[in-house]
């Protein structure tokens, strides 16, 4: 009897942890967050012994083709539709990403938060073939996965993974480099450096007539004084991208922010 009541508490532990409350926490953005990226990823730290990057690198490794950037990156959307959710910018809103970096076609490009990598494929597989992306990292871990993770893609050539704050690396970008300024740049680091980053890539003059500036998760978890920055200032003309957080239904979005130097009013689509 006592090893009956034991299997229906485990039973019903894990349909309440594997569906009832993922599907419970998908509209939810509070719940979500605490739900997968405390909560979940804390247990499975501890169960594991290994950190989610690591669980996501080794499915990488075992079911990406090596050298094919597209099978990393459906690799990467099927592990954590199916296995376990991570902050990438995911499928919906990395195909927004793709047209902005399309479209802009960038001859220089770089990225805030690198995380494991996936934006990096992402970005790096439609650049121009003189381009390289530049991706900043603060966590050295993170960085050490992502450029495994690219590797696996086989765009180590035309990827730059630093290690840093990127507080103290965009005023150096310009002697490391020999860039003047950025054609495109993709944020997806601290939400609460976007506006301090942003004021900081002016001050140092990597931003040229016509350079985009793209910014996940404006509305969850949210980045309201970038927002309020960049719609309201005369140097740049804005656009929102209504989506929703990576593989939720929680809403969300990316502004993309073009640079006009005070020559234009700011236009806003919401």
């Amino acid at each position: 009897m006592l090893l009956f009541t034991v299997l229906v508490v485990l039973v019903g532990l894990c349909v309440l942890c594997r569906w009832l409350i993922p599907w419970l926490v998908q509209t939810n953005a509070t719940l979500a967050l605490l739900w997968y990226d405390v909560l979940l990823e804390t247990t499975l730290d501890l169960l594991t012994r290994k950190s989610r990057p690591q669980r996501l690198l080794q499915a990488v490794s075992i079911n990406a083709v090596k050298g094919n950037p597209d099978s990393v990156i459906k690799t990467i959307d099927h592990f954590c539709q199916h296995t376990e959710w991570a902050m990438n910018v995911g499928d919906e809103k990395g195909a927004i990403l793709d047209s902005v970096v399309m479209e802009t076609s960038p001859s220089t490009m770089l990225e805030l938060g690198t995380y494991c990598g996936y934006s990096a494929v992402r970005i790096t597989r439609l650049l121009p073939p003189a381009t390289r992306l530049i991706t900043v990292e603060m966590n050295p871990d993170y960085a050490c996965v992502a450029r495994q993770v690219i590797q696996h893609a086989g765009l180590q050539d035309k990827v730059c993974v630093l290690e840093g704050q990127s507080a103290d690396l965009i005023p150096k970008m310009a002697d490391m480099f020999g860039i003047q300024s950025f054609d495109l740049i993709f944020m997806d680091h601290w939400k609460e450096r976007y506006l301090p980053d942003l004021k900081l890539l002016e001050d140092c003059g990597l931003l040229a007539h016509g350079s985009v500036v793209l910014a996940d998760n404006v509305i969850c978890p949210g980045a309201p004084d970038y927002l309020k920055y960049v719609r309201s200032n005369l140097k740049y003309s804005s656009r929102f991208y209504q989506a929703h957080l990576e593989y939720t239904r929680v809403l969300d979005g990316l502004e993309r922010s073009e640079f006009q130097d005070g020559e234009t009013d700011t236009q806003t689509d919401r």
